[in-house]
């Protein structure tokens, strides 16, 4: 799915936390209501079957409780999106990439194929993909590492059918996997001063094979990736023999695009975020550039709300912004935003260092279009998640969050001025709530110094009960708001009172 990245080290953000956030854009012609859940053990499929692909695979017995963040509907599959364990492990699936054709030559994806009953031929099944990826990996693993490792395992068996960046986190790490073609994968660790930033395009630049072959500190790859890339002579856009130079290559060279559409629907995505959150270094940038680093030193230490802002922005500030007065009414069109009409979920997992493990993980989650709404926080590790953002139903309705937010930004995008001024001071009054809540709640865990699961995540999911019954209050408030304004600019609106004196 069409979607922006932003990951955070434990030492480029605020508090020491590792951060990972995703948007979820439904794709051109529908839009894909989400909702919020926990997958408890016994739900688990011990035996799983995809939806799209069709492909089967059996499951370990032992799986843990996780919460994620999926489509309401069923008929493209789970696509659980988001997600951390009970492990405070956090996964982010999938940023949709691409590859170059010589990738796809040389290891093409996996597809489905059809029966072919005129010719005897049975159906044969595809690969894993944005659907499976989560439920696959996340139930199973202690670690971020562990999950690279699981998740390798998984492509280089059965392959994928698409091309796909996933994000895996745990206290300590985050990394980001690339797969190459229908088998092999990359996959490079955030370092932890840095923030990484993927817009829909294979995003890693650098690669050191030493490291990956060694200690694999930084660097994790397909065993065979070397030869792979020298034999099928992938290395000649790098301008060296076998794209190596003394064991380290740019994959993005190597294996990834750079076209016309990148420049209009991709780079100038990154090129915004980098430009917020290094603007020193991007003076030599432009939205067009195809170098724009993967990862950079972030001049401040990121915020939620940093993360909160990029991914619902739409390059507010300069002659592209879609809602403002700067440039033309072409150069105001003329890139993609990242956050648009068709944002269905942002996500930002927060997995904190000072907090206990029983608490320590905190999903920070907004429906519908990022530029008129803002995300809240709840905690992961719960048995059951709020109604308000569980019960999302196929139909439009008011009783749940994803539907009142896509009113409100429907509402709101007509008369963005007039409506600006109450969508902000909803976002800052939920963010303020949210943050208090966190804090008083922790507060309270270490007061009571409750220590056996059952009370921890009681008091946890009382907090997220909480949280809810504010964001319906507050929502329901900002659709009247905005519903109000709009109305009386309405184009048959007419001044004069109807009633007589």
């Amino acid at each position: 799915m069409s979607c922006t990245t932003i990951l955070v080290g434990k030492k480029a953000s605020y508090d020491g936390s590792t951060i990972i956030a995703r948007d979820d854009d439904s794709g051109s012609g529908r839009y894909d209501p989400k909702k919020f859940v926990v997958v408890a053990p016994q739900e688990q499929p011990r035996h799983y079957r995809s939806v799209l692909s069709h492909v089967e695979i059996d499951l370990p017995d032992n799986p843990c409780r996780y919460s994620i963040v999926p489509n309401v509907l069923p008929n493209r599959g789970i696509l659980a999106e988001a997600g951390v364990n009970e492990r405070n492990v956090a996964m982010s699936a999938t940023e949709t990439i691409a590859v170059n054709e010589r990738v796809l030559g040389a290891d093409p994806l996996v597809a489905l194929q059809p029966a072919d009953e005129a010719n005897g031929k049975p159906e044969t099944p595809g690969g894993i993909g944005e659907e499976d990826i989560i439920t696959l990996v996340l139930p199973y693993v202690n670690t971020a590492r562990e999950g690279v490792k699981r998740l390798a395992e998984l492509l280089e068996t059965y392959g994928t059918y698409e091309s796909n960046g996933i994000i895996i986190s745990d206290v300590d790490e985050i990394w980001y996997v690339e797969t190459i073609g229908g088998h092999h994968w990359i996959a490079r660790r955030v370092p932890d001063d840095k923030c990484a930033i993927i817009p829909n395009q294979l995003g890693i630049d650098y690669f050191d094979f030493d490291d990956a072959f060694s200690d694999a500190r930084e660097f994790m790859c397909s065993a065979d990736l070397q030869e792979f890339i020298e034999t099928h002579y992938l290395g000649r856009a790098a301008g060296t023999q076998g794209g190596m130079n003394g064991g380290h290559c740019n994959p993005r060279i190597v294996f990834g695009t750079a076209t016309a559409k990148d420049h209009i629907y991709n780079t100038p995505r990154a090129w915004y975020m980098y430009r917020y959150l290094d603007p020193a270094d991007a003076e030599n940038l432009t939205p067009e550039s195809d170098d724009i680093p993967w990862c950079l030193e972030p001049e401040n230490a990121v915020t939620v709300e940093d993360v909160d802002f990029l991914l619902g922005s739409h390059f507010e500030g300069t002659p592209y912004d879609p809602y403002g007065t700067q440039g033309t009414e072409e150069s105001r069109h003329r890139y993609r935003p990242i956050g648009i009409n068709r944002t269905g979920h942002m996500v930002a997992m927060q997995i904190r260092p000072y907090a206990p493990v029983e608490s320590r993980s905190i999903m920070w989650i907004s429906y519908g279009s990022g530029a008129f709404t803002t995300s809240a926080p709840f905690y992961a590790n719960v048995d059951d998640t709020p109604a308000y953002l569980r019960d999302t139903t196929p139909e439009v309705s008011t009783d749940c969050l994803y539907w009142t937010n896509r009113l409100i930004a429907t509402l709101a995008d007509a008369h963005f001025y007039e409506t600006s001024n109450a969508v902000e001071g909803f976002s800052e009054d939920v963010r303020s709530f949210g943050h208090r809540l966190v804090e008083r709640t922790d507060d309270a865990l270490a007061t009571a110094g409750a220590t056996d699961a059952p009370s921890v995540t009681a008091r946890l999911a009382a907090a997220n009960d909480e949280m809810a019954d504010y964001l319906r209050k507050r929502n329901t408030k900002l659709l009247g708001d905005v519903l109000y304004t709009s109305s009386n600019l309405m184009h048959n609106s007419f001044a004069m009172s109807d009633r007589w004196n």
